[in-house]
């Protein structure tokens, strides 16, 4: 496992191994980086074609220049350090000091020219995810092109053709590269700034890490048993809301780039699916859903009215994709007691924690020894407790009165009085009792739970 020195001095080499002259980098566009966790509300479209910015959960937009009505654009691949969460950080390989990397946004006919420098230990290449364009520009090395080697800085070219919503990854030692954090967004924009206009439009790409507790790079071999699952390489609870204005129309992008597929879930309002990777849907084919599936490779464009005033969960619906740095080998002890046991393992594992007799809910309210680098498993904070999440959770925060192209956090939802669920006082004689147990049969019923999450 490299340590930080040695992560930092594998991008100093690249970056020193550069044949590239200073004449011919001064004709690149400027390199932009940023290392900034935080949502970047982006500025007005600039010089081009007018559009509509997208907002990057927990990242920003590339900026580009024109140069003789090209748009062009710089792309960085180097190692790169990402704050997972407050309070945990992991080396992983991006795009211009991110992982994942900025979103590219153009308009439909646009004519682009990417460069991609690469300051990685290997060759990498870049793959336009959807894209229509030439064969020799689609970024599969071997087949449409060579590698990109070390140090090197090859330009893609081509015209956005299409407005939709898409991705660009590696398309050279993937396994590797994606499972490092390469991966971006692209957005094309309609020609015409008003068709289907929305007031926000969020874009995200979903993936996943298996970083073991106290490192900080992530195992590439994993196939399935990632314990990190991510919205734009940030876990719960440092996935920052998407706010919006009571009444205003939403859209939310989703692309995911993970091993598997993610039931994404909204509380309190209903949706459609607008557009996928393929196009935007025809309106007839579109029907009200709270959830739709998200498979690998695909890209989802959901549509809502904000209209109901709170709080809401947004979140995969697979349960453990919620929890942060989860063993899969954790034994399932509810129902057992413990106390005297640990007490006896303690004497020689001072730091052991067990799954708890009631359930998992307790390790979210308790403090434990971590390993550096490395979150609680259920450490999300609400007003009323612990939210017992992590992972692929974040809110969906909806006010009145805000204002338009406020991207702030707005804080807890102040309930209006008598809108928030109460306990009662209940006699226990007045509950309903239940039947008597049947009597076993005399046949004794087998059953093993398996540790490992195959083919979730």
């Amino acid at each position: 496992m490299l340590n930080r020195r040695e992560f930092f001095k594998l991008g100093a080499a690249a970056v020193a191994a550069s044949t590239v002259s200073k004449v011919a980098m001064a004709a690149l566009p400027e390199i932009a980086s940023m290392q900034n966790a935080e949502t970047q509300v982006p500025p007005a479209s600039g010089n081009g074609r007018p559009f509509h910015p997208v907002v990057t959960l927990n990242g920003w937009s590339l900026p580009w220049r024109m140069r003789d009505g090209v748009k062009e654009f710089h792309l960085v691949a180097e190692p790169v350090v990402r704050e997972i969460a407050p309070g945990m950080q992991a080396h992983l390989w991006g795009y211009n000091g991110q992982s994942p990397g900025p979103t590219i946004e153009v308009v439909e006919g646009d004519r682009v020219r990417i460069y991609v420098t690469n300051r990685l230990p290997e060759p990498t290449s870049v793959h336009w995810h959807g894209q229509r364009l030439p064969n020799g520009m689609d970024g599969v090395s071997g087949l449409t092109q060579p590698a990109i080697p070390s140090g090197k800085t090859f330009v893609y070219e081509f015209t956005a053709r299409r407005a939709g919503t898409f991705m660009y990854h590696p398309h050279t030692d993937e396994m590797v590269q994606m499972a490092m954090g390469m991966m971006g967004f692209w957005v094309t924009h309609p020609k015409n700034p008003d068709f289907m206009r929305v007031d926000r439009d969020y874009v995200f790409l979903i993936n996943a890490y298996d970083i073991d507790p106290g490192s900080y790079t992530p195992k590439v071999a994993t196939m399935l048993e990632h314990n990190l699952w991510t919205f734009n390489s940030r876990v719960f609870p440092g996935i920052a809301p998407m706010v919006a204005r009571q009444g205003e129309k939403v859209r939310i992008r989703v692309g995911n780039l993970s091993m598997t597929n993610h039931p994404i879930h909204l509380h309190g309002h209903e949706f459609v699916v607008a557009g996928t990777d393929g196009g935007w849907t025809p309106p007839a084919s579109r029907w009200p859903e709270v959830t739709t599936d998200i498979s690998v490779g695909q890209m989802r464009a959901i549509e809502l009215i904000a209209d109901e005033p709170g709080d809401w969960a947004f979140h995969c619906h697979k349960s453990h994709h919620t929890m942060n740095a989860m063993g899969h080998q954790v034994p399932t002890m509810i129902g057992v007691e413990q106390r005297d046991l640990v007490e006896k393992i303690t004497q020689v594992l001072p730091d052991y924690m067990p799954m708890g007799k009631d359930g998992m809910a307790e390790m979210g309210e308790m403090t434990m020894p971590l390993p550096e680098n490395t979150l609680p498993m259920m450490s999300g904070q609400g007003p009323f407790g612990s939210l017992h999440m992590g992972g692929m959770f974040t809110t969906f925060k909806v006010r009145a009165g805000l204002k338009a192209g406020d991207y702030r956090d707005p804080g807890d939802y102040q309930h209006p009085t008598g809108t928030i669920a109460y306990e009662v006082e209940v006699e226990e004689a007045s509950m309903i009792k239940r039947a008597p147990a049947p009597e076993p049969d005399g046949h004794e019923l087998q059953v093993r739970k398996p540790h490992a999450h195959d083919g979730h």
